[in-house]
């Protein structure tokens, strides 16, 4: 029995972050843009996060260390990142980017999956779909986004990389192969720096090299995953679509020791307790839009009380003055108190996936 045949379509928003910023900024149209941390005259700490295109002409790279882009590009506009303005724009898109097909999933900030089979019934038929998805992006949020069409994931997100930015690239089932055949191995999805360094000490420099590489081999040097390798670079990828919720909410709280009526007490507890949860949001990459506060009287009765932000954060400093607003109320009561909690909750994501190092 075949398997039944997919259409894929992924979308990725081009240098998004530096985009977004062009946008809000017109002047900065034309000029060599970076986002991420204060270069300080060359001697900043911390990473490029998004360069556009007239700065990766002079070397500039994401990941880079912000003190190596200013030698290379002194002349850069430096921008620390808006991450509150880009998720706001990011929700935007995926709003329109998802009602194109039956199954979504949204991969970080600035990229999307959409298994459009059941709404097409050829490859010009998903040609069109994605011509009509960047058309109204462009309209709507007027940004520009590529797009690879293929029979899977794997080939589809390859594809959206090929003719960047603003391109469009379809790779059918019976070209997949021959598509991924010349591409370096660092394209194909989930092979990061170190395990291309493994593969090159092979000899494997393309991945048509590793297609035609010894799979044994391969299973005997990286395990599961040089199996897996070795059917991605013949094309074939069994990975469904699917919605990728993750975690809905996080959130801490504390029973005090003895119930307690010192309103000092509880607020320092609850700086605690959202110092924690905006910690914890930091470490999934996680940002947050609506607060949560919970508090139980002595007697077991409880109460929540929620806001929704004008913005999305993750700073501890944001959080514990919402916590604060919100508890408030409850502090005035003569009850003492047994127990407080922190929630936020509207979450996402704030990075793209991670690659296999």
């Amino acid at each position: 029995m075949s398997e039944k045949r997919r259409i894929i379509l992924h979308i990725d928003m081009d240098h998004f972050f530096t985009a977004v910023e062009e946008r809000e900024h017109p002047e900065y149209r034309g000029r060599p843009v970076v986002v991420g941390a204060d270069p300080k005259q060359g001697k900043g700490r911390g990473v490029v996060s998004t360069s556009n295109y007239e700065a990766r002409k002079a070397g500039i790279r994401s990941g880079m260390p912000i003190s190596r882009a200013w030698k290379l590009c002194p002349e850069a506009v430096y921008l620390p990142p808006n991450f509150s303005l880009y998720i706001e724009v990011s929700l935007e898109i995926m709003d329109i980017v998802r009602k194109y097909a039956d199954k979504f999933e949204q991969w970080g900030i600035d990229e999307a999956f959409l298994d459009v089979t059941t709404r097409v019934k050829d490859y010009a038929e998903a040609e069109a779909i994605a011509k009509q998805i960047k058309q109204e992006i462009l309209e709507k949020e007027r940004l520009t986004c590529s797009i690879g069409v293929g029979p899977n994931k794997l080939v589809a997100k390859v594809a959206s990389d090929y003719q960047k930015p603003d391109g469009l690239t379809v790779v059918k089932e019976n070209e997949a192969e021959r598509f991924l055949a010349p591409l370096p191995v660092r394209k194909l999805l989930w092979v990061g720096r170190k395990t291309e360094e493994k593969l090159k000490a092979l000899g494997i420099n393309t991945i048509g090299d590793l297609a035609r590489y010894d799979p044994s081999v391969l299973s005997e040097k990286f395990g599961v995953i040089g199996t897996q390798m070795h059917l991605m670079a013949r094309g074939i990828d069994r990975s469904e679509v699917e919605q990728r919720t993750g975690a809905k909410s996080i959130s801490h709280e504390t029973t005090f020791e003895k119930d307690t009526d010192n309103a000092e007490a509880v607020l320092k507890a609850l700086d605690a307790l959202a110092e924690d949860v905006s910690k914890e949001a930091l470490s999934q990459s996680f940002f947050f839009k609506t607060v949560t506060v919970k508090v139980r009287y002595e007697n077991f009765e409880t109460h929540t009380r929620s806001k929704t932000l004008q913005f999305m954060t993750n700073r501890t400093q944001d959080l514990q003055k919402t916590a604060r607003e919100l508890l408030q109320p409850y502090l005035r009561s003569e009850r003492k108190v047994r127990l407080i909690g922190v929630r936020v909750s509207s979450l996402i994501k704030g990075e793209k996936q991670k690659t296999l190092v």
